[in-house]
């Protein structure tokens, strides 16, 4: 059995499944257009508020420039007086200032230490007169041709404030949208998930044998529907070559095997006749080729019978523990002859699993033949029932003999595959085929590993649906 690399990283099963991936495209792909949607906004919103602000403090500044250019200083300081005696809460700052900074008329008791003569716009906190609180404030500069300089803002604390409840909006649209996104990503990923898996259950169904089953469509004629209209006539093609398949192989079978049992009859008749020892001996090699033909002959029809699902509809509730023991009652004395001690290992409760009891049987005893024929220098054969889960159990049969080689494990569950130290031995390479064909059957898997020494050949066998 082939191990894994080494350092070779997987993904986690749901992070390779293209449903998950589709989710998490659509989720990601609205993500970054919401996002980035809002977050222009947002940004378009507080520039435009800014330019207004902006625009607002070049205005008094430029009104009062002009001022100062008609009348100097004093008409600018003259100015602002009135403007604060008409409106105390103007939302404005105004400093005139001399060349040290000495406030000379306006709302600001000094020049502000941070902020240069000359500046086009800045944010800033400042103590307005007769504020005890420091407020926000844009505000330019520009120095006059006296020496004196010109300060004139605007209070952005209302913006601000305006701007801090615009993001946290912005912040629970885009919280909201989401979660919207990701539950209609999901509900479109689990509407599409489950096309798909109505028509997965039905290959399914079909690869065991159920050719009857059909994808349901509701002729709505969207890409689903179209699929499943294709492979339910796919379905009826495969069903009808496989009936006819079938009827051959039944009628070839038949034919084949009317003259083989008529050879036996004729060796039959043919050993009684006569009393030479050489013949006699020869009649009997014939007899036994033969009756290995017919035993082929049943073997490969009961192979084609399970792998078209014939059977499939017969599959019972059966204590695989139960099961294992009866056959290993049958088949505990001849192991015994041969040297071999058959065990069984089971829980102790029902171990209960729906299985077509008299294939499983052929196919258990048919490893058990396998062992004790191949399993050269082994003494014990084991087999063992146990649950996987809810939805699988595992059946093995082992030895300690000295097993199969990985590379050849393939060859060995092809139908007629028989291996260079089996060619010398009686048998028709067809023994695992019909343990690959009745765990199929099963919805299962076989597998073979090395038991350290020997061989185990095991069978995964799942719930259908």
């Amino acid at each position: 059995m082939a191990l894994p690399h080494r350092g070779v990283r997987r993904w986690p099963p749901i992070l390779r499944s293209s449903i998950a991936r589709f989710i998490g495209l659509a989720f990601l792909g609205q993500f970054l257009v919401t996002g980035g949607v809002l977050l222009y906004v947002q940004q378009a919103s507080q520039r435009t508020v800014i330019a207004a602000e902006r625009e607002a403090a070049d205005e008094l500044r430029d009104d009062l420039i002009a001022l100062y250019r008609a009348g100097g200083s004093d008409a600018v300081r003259r100015d602002v007086a009135e403007r604060f005696r008409a409106s105390r809460d103007e939302n404005v700052a105004i400093l005139l200032a001399d060349r040290h900074g000495k406030a000379l008329a306006g709302n600001l008791s000094a020049w502000p230490a941070t902020v240069p003569e000359r500046t086009s716009w800045r944010s800033i906190n400042l103590y307005r007169v007769g504020r005890v609180e420091p407020e926000p404030i844009g505000v330019v500069a520009q120095p006059l041709g006296d020496g004196n300089r010109l300060l004139t803002g605007v209070v952005v604390a209302n913006s601000l404030r305006l701007a801090a409840i615009h993001e946290e909006a912005l912040s629970i649209a885009f919280a909201v949208s989401l979660v919207l996104t990701l539950a209609m990503a999901i509900i479109l990923g689990r509407i599409l998930a489950r096309q798909v898996w109505g028509i997965a259950a039905t290959a399914q169904e079909v690869a065991v044998g159920a050719l009857h089953h059909r994808v349901e469509t509701d002729g709505s004629g969207d890409a689903f529907d179209r699929l499943g209209q294709s492979i339910n006539a796919m379905l009826e093609r495969i069903d009808s070559l496989v009936s006819q398949l079938r009827m051959m192989t039944d009628g070839l079978a038949h034919d084949l095997k009317s003259p083989v049992t008529r050879l036996m009859t004729v060796i039959e008749q043919a050993s009684a006749r006569t009393q030479d020892e050489g013949a006699l001996d020869a009649l009997d090699e014939v007899r036994r080729e033969a009756e290995t033909l017919q035993a082929m002959l049943s073997t490969a029809l009961l192979i084609s019978r399970t792998e078209a699902g014939l059977g499939a509809d017969m599959l019972r509730e059966t204590d695989l523990g139960r099961l294992l023991a009866d056959i290993a009652e049958i088949y505990g004395p001849l192991a015994e002859e041969s040297g071999f001690a058959l065990t069984v290992e089971a829980p102790e409760e029902p171990l209960l699993f729906p299985v077509h009891r008299e294939l499983l049987s052929q196919a258990i005893a048919n490893l058990i033949e396998n062992a004790l024929k191949y399993a050269d220098a082994g003494d014990n054969i084991l087999l063992a029932a146990a649950h996987l889960d809810a939805r699988t159990a595992r059946i093995s049969a082992s030895d300690n003999g000295p097993g199969i080689a990985a590379g050849q494990h393939e060859e060995a569950l092809r139908r007629f595959g028989r291996l260079d130290p089996a060619r010398g031995k009686p048998g028709s390479g067809l023994g695992l085929s019909l343990v690959r064909a009745v765990a199929r059957l099963h919805h299962g898997t076989v597998m073979l590993q090395d038991a350290g020494p020997g061989l185990c050949v095991t069978l995964e066998l799942r719930r259908s649906g």
